[in-house]
């Protein structure tokens, strides 16, 4: 860690004092030989955990064939053979077409761009909470913290936010459209269908159902952004199909390739009228991430999307339990393996994350006093009833002495998993 702080960028965020080595499945060795349980995947990133064989396998054969050829001027058929399946797989009843890139960020950028090059409408609504990347462009859709936003202005002209859930549609409708931008200037409502780093909130059920009749009323876009609520996360392949929406164009990836960099913007096809050349992607699509995405989707519809609602239905039904005999506990919410606990106020979210830390758990903060878990598709019964017994002691060491005090026992946190017993 003090090498670390001599030479990588100051603004990245680090959570806690965890150095990983190696991972496999929902574990995680740290490099003092610490055994984790991983309840946060890497940010919901390792859908299928940690260097699953069959993910390391299609990645050291691709690997061995060929590692790069740009997909932007030449024709990959493992590139387009991802598109396929994700065609086969999107949540549009007619077909799509794909662009691929290295990262969500990415992702988002380039529906932005579609989006007003399709429409040739130049505004774009997102929500309170909403989180879509750090790019410029997606930077200012986001507004879930202000300091992504802090020192960096002006931000991307022609944004516009309403509240996220129930008051959202009829903001859009009476402030939006009558007192901002007409609905004829509107490209597209940009909406994570679950809120991921604003507090994995779950909108009410009429939320994106009112949202796809706005847009398909108005003629405007309805971009669903599942790049962390995607690929089997929720308990369906994509958060959508709990709210019986289809949208426009979706954005996929974190869990799309098991940990390796690659998302999507999955779009009707009969959208994607920009011409050649008018976006691309030097790394965009790369075979060996493209190899990982086929065997990740594989995986997920070969058992761990059955998997995902087994094992969540344990961990709510174990956290909801707890809920009840912890008052530091306000609520439980989720889908799937897409939880978050809610506190009393970030002090107290922070501490029992740092707790649960210390006593081997990784889970991480969202919103403004949310601890997420959102672990591998494929954690097992006997790691979530684990995960349950350390998230309660962790919760019980903080109640005890109060979130300032742990923290001031703890000190720094990096000694490894075992409770202080100041705590």
């Amino acid at each position: 860690m003090d090498a670390d702080a001599q030479v990588t960028s100051p603004s990245l965020p680090r959570a806690y004092g965890f150095v990983p080595a190696r991972g496999a499945g929902a574990m995680v060795e740290d490099v003092d030989g610490n055994i984790l349980l991983d309840l946060n995947a890497g940010i919901a990133v390792c859908s299928t955990g940690h260097s699953h064989p069959d993910v390391v396998r299609a990645i050291t054969e691709q690997a061995e064939r060929l590692l790069h050829y740009s997909a932007s001027d030449f024709f990959l058929p493992i590139y387009a053979e991802t598109c396929a399946r994700l065609d086969r797989i999107a949540p549009m009843s007619g077909p799509t077409r794909t662009f691929l890139t290295n990262s969500g960020t990415e992702a988002v950028e380039a529906a932005i761009k579609l989006a007003r090059h399709h429409t040739r409408r130049q505004y774009l609504i997102s929500f309170i909470g909403s989180f879509h990347g750090r790019s410029y462009g997606s930077v200012s859709l986001t507004a879930s913290k202000a300091r992504y936003h802090e020192g960096f202005g002006p931000m991307l002209p022609g944004v516009l936010f309403a509240p996220y859930g129930g008051d959202g549609p009829g903001y859009i409708e009476d402030v939006i459209f009558k007192r901002l931008a007409p609905p004829s200037e509107i490209a597209a409502i940009v909406v994570e269908p679950v809120l991921g780093e604003g507090g994995y909130v779950i909108p009410p059920k009429d939320f994106l159902p009112r949202l796809r009749d706005l847009c398909s009323e108005h003629g405007i876009l309805l971009v669903a952004d599942e790049v962390q609520s995607g690929m089997g996360r929720t308990g369906r392949m994509w958060a959508v199909q709990h709210f019986g929406v289809e949208p426009d164009i979706l954005l996929a990836g974190k869990g799309i390739a098991s940990g390796m960099p690659l998302a999507a913007m999955i779009a009707r096809a009969d959208l994607m009228t920009w011409p050649m050349g008018a976006h691309g992607s030097t790394y965009g699509g790369n075979p060996v991430s493209c190899a990982a995405a086929l065997a990740t989707i594989d995986l997920i519809e070969g058992g761990l999307l059955a998997n995902t609602e087994r094992a969540g239905t344990a961990l709510l039904d174990g956290l909801r339990a707890i809920a009840e005999r912890q008052p530091l506990v306000r609520e439980v919410r989720g889908l799937g393996l897409m939880i978050g606990i809610e506190f009393e106020d970030a002090e107290t979210a922070d501490a029992v994350e740092v707790a649960c830390f210390l006593r081997g758990a990784l889970v991480l903060r969202a919103g403004d006093a949310v601890v997420r878990m959102a672990p591998p598709l494929l954690i097992n019964l006997a790691q979530v009833a684990t995960g349950l017994r350390i998230f309660e002691e962790a919760c019980v060491d903080v109640g005890r002495v109060g979130p300032k005090a742990f923290r001031r026992a703890v000190g720094p946190y990096e000694a490894g998993p075992e409770a202080p017993e100041t705590a």
